[in-house]
C-alpha cells in the first residue's frame, strides 16, 4: 500500500479522492518474555470451602496425593530441565489455597524451593491462593523466601455473585487483597471467572474494566479468564441438573471475552490464559459450559474483527477497500473455520489482508456519504 503511518500509529494518514487511508495499533498479545514455569498442583490444599464450581483434580489433571510425593516429582522434572541444559525455572503453586495450608506444609514448599534454588535448579516461585487468604505478614513471608507473584483468584468482584458461587468473601475482600499483594512488591496476578453463578456478561465486563482502570501502582501484571463450566461431582452440576443454573454459552462466551480482550489490550493488561487446558479427566467429567480446545485463538479472532469494526464506526468509515495486517495474525484472522469470513465480507473484505512484519493494522476503507452515516447505536454495535 502507498500510504505510511504516521508515527503515532493512530491518526488518519492521508485523503485520496474518496478514500481514507489510516494505521491502527493491534497490540497482540505479548511473546512469552517471562521465565519458564515448572507447575506444582496441590488440589484443594488449604482450602476453608469447596467452592460450588470447583473440581481442582479435574481441571488440572493431578488428583490429591501427599506433598512428599509431589514435591519429588517437581525435583525430578526441575532436574531433568538442569540435565537438558535448560535455564532455571519459575515454580509455580497452582491448586489449592497456597498461604492457608497447615504451618508444617507451608513450610515445606518453602524450604523445598530454597533447596532447589540454592542448587540452581530454579529462580523464583509463585502461587495462587484465595483473597481472604492474604494478609501483610504472609505476603512478607512469600517476598523473603522468593516468591515473585502471587495470583488471587478473585472471580468476580460482585458480592452477589461471590455468595452465589460460595466463596466466602465480599468484594471489598478481594479488592483489599489486590492492594495488599502489589504494596508487598509482589507481581500480581488475577483470575476471573465469566459464567459463574451470578455473573453476567454486563458484570464481568465491569470486572474487567474495573481491573484496568486500577493506578499503574497497584495494577494487575497478569489476568487468567477460566469461564465457568459444569463439572461432575460439583455443587454447580447439582443445580445444573435441576434447572437453577444455566452456563453461558459458547457464542456469548466468544463474544463477551473478545470485548474483554479488546479492553485489556488498550489497558496493556497482559492475559496469560483463556479456558481450561485440554485433559482427559476433563473431557469425561465435563457436563455443560463453554469448553473449547481453541478458545483463545477464536477469542482473538473476534478481537481483531471488533477493534476494526470500532474503528472504521468512529471515523465514518462504510468498508475496507484495502488492508494490512500483522503476519502474526494470520493463523487465527478468518476464525476458527473461517467462521468470520462473512463478517469481514460485510465490512469489504473478502480476500485475505497483505501480511506485514510490522505490528499494526494499514486499512483504506470508503467513507459513508453524509446522509447515510451510521448512527452511534451503530457504531457501538459489536
Amino acid at each position: 500500500m502507498a500510504a505510511q503511518p504516521c508515527p503515532s500509529c493512530e491518526a488518519a494518514l492521508s485523503l485520496s479522492m474518496t478514500n481514507i487511508f489510516f494505521s491502527l495499533p493491534w497490540p497482540l498479545p505479548e511473546r512469552a518474555t517471562r521465565r519458564p514455569v515448572v507447575p506444582v498442583f496441590l488440589p484443594y490444599a488449604g482450602c476453608p470451602v469447596r467452592c460450588v464450581f470447583c473440581a481442582q483434580h479435574i481441571q488440572t489433571g493431578h488428583a490429591p496425593e501427599p506433598l512428599a510425593a509431589t514435591l519429588k516429582a517437581a525435583l525430578a522434572c526441575l532436574r531433568q530441565r538442569r540435565d537438558m541444559g535448560l535455564p532455571p525455572a519459575e515454580l509455580a503453586f497452582y491448586g489449592g489455597t497456597f498461604t492457608a495450608q497447615p504451618p508444617e506444609a507451608l513450610r515445606a514448599c518453602l524450604d523445598f524451593f530454597d533447596t532447589v534454588r540454592r542448587r540452581g535448579l530454579a529462580a523464583a516461585f509463585r502461587c495462587s491462593t484465595r483473597p481472604d487468604a492474604v494478609d501483610a505478614q504472609r505476603l512478607a513471608l512469600l517476598r523473603d523466601a522468593g516468591c515473585a507473584m502471587v495470583e488471587l483468584g478473585i472471580q468476580s468482584f460482585d458480592d452477589a455473585a461471590l455468595a452465589a458461587a460460595r466463596r466466602g468473601y465480599d468484594s471489598a475482600t478481594a479488592a483489599a487483597a489486590c492492594r495488599e499483594v502489589a504494596t508487598a512488591g509482589l507481581r500480581l496476578g488475577v483470575q476471573l471467572m465469566p459464567g459463574m453463578p451470578g455473573v453476567t456478561p454486563e458484570i464481568f465486563l465491569r470486572d474487567v474494566s474495573r481491573l484496568c482502570a486500577a493506578p499503574p501502582a497497584l495494577r494487575a501484571c497478569a489476568v487468567r479468564f477460566y469461564p465457568c463450566l459444569v463439572m461432575e461431582g460439583t455443587g454447580l452440576a447439582d443445580l445444573w441438573r435441576e434447572g437453577r443454573y444455566a452456563p453461558w454459552s459458547l457464542e456469548t462466551t466468544l463474544d463477551t471475552l473478545a470485548r474483554a480482550r479488546l479492553m485489556t489490550l488498550r489497558a496493556d493488561l497482559p492475559v496469560i490464559r483463556m479456558g481450561l487446558a485440554p485433559e482427559e479427566e476433563l473431557a469425561a467429567a465435563l457436563l455443560a459450559g463453554p469448553w473449547d480446545p481453541e478458545l483463545g485463538a477464536r477469542v482473538m479472532a473476534r478481537t481483531l474483527l471488533l477493534h476494526v469494526r470500532q474503528a472504521l464506526a468512529a471515523r465514518g468509515l462504510r468498508r475496507i477497500c484495502r488492508m494490512e495486517a500483522p503476519r502474526r495474525c494470520q493463523g487465527f484472522f478468518w476464525g476458527a473455520r473461517g467462521e468470520l469470513r462473512a463478517s469481514w465480507s460485510r465490512l469489504g473484505l473478502a480476500s485475505p489482508p497483505r501480511w506485514i512484519a510490522e505490528e499494526q493494522l494499514r486499512i483504506e476503507a470508503v467513507p459513508f456519504p453524509e446522509a447515510e452515516l451510521p448512527t452511534q447505536e451503530g457504531k457501538e454495535e459489536t
